[in-house]
């Protein structure tokens, strides 16, 4: 669902936030559960189809016990983490804003490029499919976020997306991160971290 902010038109307003479990009815919820617990189980099995059956055998490819907690002490242990930022996205599906942490991760990107006409091709593209109105991905940013990328496109600098990526970390942070650290997707990955996840043996 879309949050409707005071003061704003539908046009200019904060276009995309997390839908909230409790809007959804009760069939997608067991449909959305069953859904992230296969993306679960085919994420605990990376490349190895013997990692699930042998979890200690393939320790290195499944996240640890003490890996899969320390996700709940901040959002950047979490997104600092490839299996916890895997998880955190499958998420964020559910909740229809996978875009945030696209966007955060494509921004993530394009600080690492050092040729100015890459980051002139990434940057527009980064442009066209999260910030400009009505983009496929559009993520929640104000009128003056968006207007400041779009100046600097056509010279972008490792700064130019700064400020827009720390709002939809702020977003995560204080919306979506805390209902995936109470969810019980998070729970599941806890136990199968330390072989109890009912799924691992399926």
């Amino acid at each position: 669902m879309r949050e409707h902010l005071t003061g704003l038109t539908a046009q200019n307003m904060a276009f995309t936030d997390c839908v909230k479990p409790t809007d959804q009815p009760a069939e997608k919820k067991g449909m959305k559960r069953k859904n992230w617990r296969n993306r679960i189980g085919f994420l605990l099995k990376t490349n190895s189809p013997q990692s699930i059956m042998h979890p200690k055998r393939h320790r290195s490819q499944v996240p640890s016990g003490d890996e899969v907690n320390q996700w709940a002490q901040s959002l950047d242990k979490l997104l600092s983490h490839k299996y916890g930022k895997a998880a955190f996205r499958i998420f964020l599906k559910t909740e229809f804003c996978e875009e945030n942490i696209e966007f955060w991760t494509a921004c993530e990107d394009f600080k690492a490029l050092k040729l100015q006409k890459d980051m002139t091709s990434k940057a527009n593209k980064i442009y066209e499919e999260f910030v400009k109105n009505e983009a496929p991905k559009e993520i929640n940013l104000d009128f003056h976020t968006k207007n400041a990328i779009s100046q600097c496109l056509h010279e972008p600098s490792e700064s130019s997306f700064l400020v827009a990526q720390r709002k939809i970390y702020c977003l995560m942070e204080n919306n979506s991160y805390p209902r995936f650290i109470h969810s019980d997707l998070y729970k599941e990955l806890c136990a199968a971290s330390k072989g109890e996840g009912k799924y691992i043996q399926s």
